[in-house]
């Protein structure tokens, strides 16, 4: 399995006697397009910071590609993130100063191994597969159409060649034409480079877009 969760619980320092995530067994195998849906609140974001190593879980078990997340320090969970997982957030989180070449770039930063020569050459290649004219490559993030930031965040989740991509509700301020748009694009990249997905929201009109659909729900017990 690429992402296995085994008795995992997390709690929020400041009310440490609920458990927002009270999971026995949670798993995503190699390749799979995971769509967890539920209700704000739920535990969505959280169950995908504990997951992409954000936050640390309580207590239990958080493997993905064979390495234990819960047993590595900051730093190394900081390592491992660069190099193995992408993100794609609800509010894209591009630095809105820097032009879309620089916010791929960012990101690259502290994966091993990476050239900017070749970064530059695979940002550029990206951005040409999502359709981002080169005119629109210079310019500061915060001057471009929500369309055109929203493909620079995916170009950016995907600089690394991510083995595992996250998403965070990402399509939930788009019109139904912008989201359909967004994930066409999204999960094209996602079939070409073989990467598994977990993806959350709260809107069921996207399912079919994924092999496996669950509610929260199923797998995270009841609040305690």
């Amino acid at each position: 399995m690429t992402i296995e969760l085994h008795g995992v619980a997390f709690s929020y320092a400041n009310d440490a006697t609920k458990s927002l995530l009270n999971i026995d067994h949670w798993s995503v195998a190699k390749g799979e397009r995971v769509l967890v849906h539920g209700p704000s609140g739920s535990g969505k974001s959280t169950l995908l910071n504990v997951m992409g190593g954000l936050l640390t879980c309580s207590v239990g078990e958080v493997t993905l590609l064979g390495e234990r997340l819960d047993r590595m320090n900051a730093r190394q969970r900081d390592q491992f993130r660069a190099n193995h997982v992408g993100y794609v957030f609800q509010r894209f989180n591009l630095v809105p100063y820097l032009n879309a070449i620089e916010n791929i770039e960012l990101a690259s930063t502290f994966a091993a191994g990476k050239q900017r020569s070749s970064v530059r050459e695979e940002a550029t290649n990206l951005l040409h597969s999502l359709n981002v004219i080169p005119s629109d490559w210079s310019k500061p993030t915060s001057h471009l159409s929500m369309g055109q930031q929203q493909r620079v965040a995916i170009a950016r989740a995907l600089i690394n060649t991510p083995e595992i991509l996250i998403a965070d509700e990402p399509t939930s301020s788009l019109d139904a034409e912008n989201r359909d748009n967004f994930l066409r694009l999204l999960l094209g990249l996602v079939d070409e480079k073989n990467t598994t997905l977990v993806f959350v929201s709260h809107d069921l009109a996207i399912a079919q877009y994924f092999t496996r659909v669950q509610a929260l729900s199923e797998f995270n017990k009841e609040h305690c």
